[in-house]
């Protein structure tokens, strides 16, 4: 269990001022400029031993993608913040947003320092219209302290905050895809290489991170990589803003070690399962993208990128999505094919075609108008839709129906078994 001592989200739950006295009461930006003096090099390293992994789905190491940045640019740098948030069933960087504003845009600072960049764009989502306010009256503050701008923070160093209104594209949650959406494109993911940090926002080196991969740079910098590290497991260091959501008493946000058991997270601080434990049916652990995993791994399984890994699904996003024994599974992993069909973007002709297709094989799936053998074949589609595509939607689109399938092909069998049932016989022709 996470102690109170070791939580960086302080104001998670907004019970405290979040503009920027509130903010210097909670320990933000206390001695930033000593941050900064450290210098480009000891921050990325500092950032690297830390083991902070990207906290917006794909884990990867943080220290390690800012180092990518080049040493020397002809061209202006730039950081780029993710707040597009879009993945159904995650809501904790709105959290950060309206709470804890201020840890971002120092963590802006500091990251951006890090990286040589000379701005640093946050790319909001547009329904967060609240949340945008109160970042803004943030970013306004730090400016009229000198906190950011020319001289930021009296080192030197002049760094600049934009804030960006997104438009609603989930595709626009895809780095590349959010670049072209910043730069007044549609939102088309680009094809890599070449990388963000070769060839970013307006052709220049940049890099895209998540509000929560930046929020948390400053407090490891105060308290050092060997605290970060302390907490979590091997390769999963640190804490993590948790969503959880769906058949539970109480759904909330909650700040926790990596690897803190799901049946532990759930019932200490969700309440537990409506119904019980034992009416648990299945979990997606990290937002709608990753695997479903039904009760039997629930019970034992870490929630951390290794260990959801392992049992072939993901941390994701870590946003929790709790269904108990009334949910229809089939309809649910149908639901959310559709929702994967509406936001592609159609550049790729696998997601293009194969999103429509794989919902309309699940809706005659719901309803057990369909074939034992078309199971087999939907699994097929997944996978050649897997890692076929610009972009990771094509994966978002295969991995639930993968997932439902691995675990709950019975189900699906039944269904169909019932439907055949239940239709008339054909009338035997004269």
């Amino acid at each position: 269990m996470l102690l109170d001592k070791d939580r960086i989200f302080t104001n998670l739950y907004g019970l405290h001022d979040p503009l920027l006295k509130g903010a210097r009461a909670r320990g933000d930006w206390d001695a930033t400029k000593a941050i900064l003096e450290k210098g480009r090099d000891a921050i990325v390293e500092e950032v690297k031993a830390s083991g902070l992994r990207g906290r917006g789905g794909a884990g990867f190491p943080t220290g390690l993608k800012w180092s990518f940045m080049p040493k020397q640019s002809d061209r202006p740098c730039y950081l780029v913040v993710n707040a597009d948030e879009s993945e159904p069933g995650t809501c904790k960087d709105r959290d950060i947003l309206r709470h804890d504003p201020h840890k971002l845009i120092e963590g802006c600072l500091v990251a951006g320092f890090a990286m040589g960049a000379c701005a640093a764009y946050i790319y909001i989502r547009g329904e967060f219209a609240n949340e945008a306010k109160v970042l803004q009256a943030a970013i306004d503050e730090a400016y009229a302290a000198g906190l950011i701008g020319k001289e930021a923070c009296g080192s030197g160093y002049s760094f600049d905050v934009f804030l960006h209104r997104g438009a609603g594209a989930y595709i626009c949650g895809e780095e590349t895809g959010l670049l072209e959406s910043l730069e007044g494109k549609k939102g088309l993911p680009r094809l890599k290489p070449p990388f963000p940090a070769a060839v970013g926002l307006y052709g220049c080196p940049s890099t895209v991170n998540n509000v929560e991969s930046i929020a948390v740079a400053p407090t490891i910098m105060r308290r050092g990589a060997a605290w970060f590290n302390s907490l979590g497991r091997p390769r999963n260091s640190g804490q993590k803003v948790f969503c959880i959501s769906g058949h539970v008493n109480k759904p909330c946000n909650v700040e926790e070690e990596l690897g803190i058991p799901l049946r532990e997270l759930i019932e200490r601080y969700a309440g537990g399962v409506r119904g019980g434990w034992d009416n648990l049916l299945a979990v997606i652990p990290g937002g709608a993208s990753v695997p479903v995993i039904p009760k039997s791994v629930c019970d034992d399984v870490l929630m951390d990128f290794d260990s959801l890994r392992d049992v072939k699904s993901g941390l994701g996003t870590a946003a929790v999505i709790v269904m108990d024994k009334s949910t229809d599974i089939i309809k649910a992993i149908a639901r959310l094919s559709k929702f994967y069909m509406h936001e592609s973007c159609g550049q790729c002709t696998p997601c293009r075609e194969g999103t429509g297709w794989m919902w309309r094989v699940m809706t005659r799936m719901v309803a057990g108008r369909a074939e034992v053998g078309e199971i087999d074949t939907l699994d097929q589609v997944t996978r050649q839709i897997e890692g076929h595509t610009i972009c990771a939607l094509g994966d978002a689109a295969a991995w639930p129906i993968q997932g439902l399938i691995r675990h709950f092909r019975p189900e699906m069998e039944q269904r169909i078994a019932a439907y055949k049932a239940r239709a008339p016989m054909p009338m035997a022709a004269e």
